[in-house]
């Protein structure tokens, strides 16, 4: 449906933004309804057929202080679950305009609004409503990309997914490095309703100032010395598909701005050029800071962070998954085996327990590199701990801990892990480490199991 189609409901309690809004939509849309008290939008959508609802995020007169806009939004949604409804809040409650997203709104908008801005949210929003009516929609399909994992924490992970893929809100993946971000933000895009359109990937952390702007807006022939031709940017080639930006925590206050005003006003303006373009696409982003940090206005702007992050996925350390560690392993020594033209391996149960003891400052990644590294220098079809060698890459500097215990089997235990790691679970080298041999060392092993 386009706008000029679309019957139109504002419900606000200032008399001058209901004005104002009729108004500006009296000549793009097909009706328009105003009403200043939220107490009459059940009868209003019940006798008439209303396509998207303004709905202001405070009523003075409500006796639902606090959270009138979702309190209200919930009841619309109670009464007719297919109703759209865009928030209408001022700049302090994006808090709550956020929360209204995850309850059901369809989009909102800042007040003061430029106009064209609201005519493009109504629009855009219209628009979207049509997509999954479409039959043979491709959320039916199965995602061609393979997320290894069965534990507790990856369930409730791909839970998530699975809910969040289907809609076009923008999604801000968190995680430490090497925990797979990239692979969810192509699991996302293969479940989505956009996964026949284009998927461009850009690791904005790693673009300078000039090259931000030309990489990501495109320009015309003659805007700098080496532009001999019209370029489109990666933001207009992810027009109708999705774009994802990489290590969004990275760029500078002024790259953001710049970032805000193409998400804002849904439109880039390529480099040297006059007039911008539309564009309509979905946003995936991802970084490696915690959210506090991104929160640091100092350091990243909050208006941004509200825009990027509808719905934010954190993708948890592998350290933190238990018996997926194994199921990675086996998967990748199968992947390992074929792409170097080896017999099938299998891991000892030495190698389990040495894989498990480990704590993946390197995460997923880490332990791809060292199966990798096990099955080229592998001689035997069975690996075992000595094989598994991890990097000293990601080895951290050693420090002095302060163990708050002084029971011995306590410290013991403590000692022994210490050395298993600091050893790679080398037995000789631990069993000199603390002093036992190597049979008392393997009784300890058992007792404490390690």
């Amino acid at each position: 449906m386009n706008l000029h189609q679309a019957n139109i409901l504002i419900v606000d309690d200032d008399r001058d933004v209901l004005t104002a809004v009729r108004f500006l939509l009296k000549a793009e849309a097909k009706t328009v309804l105003t009403e200043s008290n939220p107490e009459n939008i059940r009868k209003l959508i019940t006798e008439n057929e209303v396509d998207i609802i303004l709905l202001d995020m405070n009523f003075k007169s409500s006796i639902h202080t606090g959270n009138e806009g979702l309190y209200w939004l919930k009841e619309i949604r109670r009464w007719k679950p297919s109703q759209l409804v865009i928030m209408i809040t001022a700049y302090a409650d994006i808090d709550l305009a956020i929360r209204s997203l995850k309850e059901g709104a369809a989009d909102f908008i800042v007040k003061p609004w430029h106009n064209e801005n609201l005519l493009n949210t109504l629009a855009e929003t219209l628009q979207k409503q049509t997509v999954p009516t479409r039959k043979n929609s491709p959320v039916a399909k199965k995602p061609e990309i393979e997320i290894v994992g069965a534990s507790e924490t990856m369930q409730q992970l791909f839970h998530k997914l699975q809910k969040i893929a289907p809609t076009d809100a923008n999604v801000l993946i968190l995680g430490e490095n090497g925990t797979g971000k990239d692979l969810v933000a192509r699991y996302i895009y293969q479940l989505s309703l956009r996964r026949d359109q284009p998927f461009v990937k850009v690791d904005v952390g790693s673009l300078t100032e000039t090259l931000f702007e030309s990489e990501l807006f495109g320009h015309r022939k003659g805007a700098f010395t080496d532009a001999r031709e019209d370029r489109k940017g990666l933001i207009e080639t992810a027009d109708k598909g999705t774009l994802f930006l990489d290590e969004i925590g990275n760029i500078s206050l002024q790259q953001q701005a710049k970032l805000l005003t193409v998400l804002q006003n849904r439109e880039v303006t390529r480099l040297g050029a006059n007039s911008p373009t539309p564009v309509d696409m979905r946003l995936i982003t991802a970084t490696n800071l915690p959210l506090y940090e991104l929160a640091n206005e100092e350091r990243f702007r909050k208006d941004l962070i509200y825009r990027i992050n509808t719905v934010e996925i954190t993708v948890p350390p592998l350290r933190e998954r238990g018996e997926d560690i194994i199921r990675l392993a086996e998967y990748f020594l199968e992947m390992y085996e074929k792409k170097y033209f080896k017999q099938k391996f299998r891991l000892s149960d030495s190698a389990k327990k040495q894989l498990m003891l480990y704590h993946y400052p390197g995460n997923v990644r880490e332990l791809q590199y060292t199966i990798e590294r096990g099955v080229i220098m592998a001689d035997n079809p069975v690996l075992k701990a000595e094989d598994i060698t991890f990097s000293p890459i990601e080895q951290p500097k050693e420090t002095p801990h302060s163990i708050p215990t002084h029971n011995l089997e306590d410290l013991e235990r403590t000692a022994i892990e210490q050395a298993l790691k600091k050893h790679n679970g080398n037995i000789s080298q631990v069993a000199r480490e603390v002093g036992l041999t190597r049979g008392a060392l393997y009784r300890r092993l058992e007792k404490y199991g390690l």
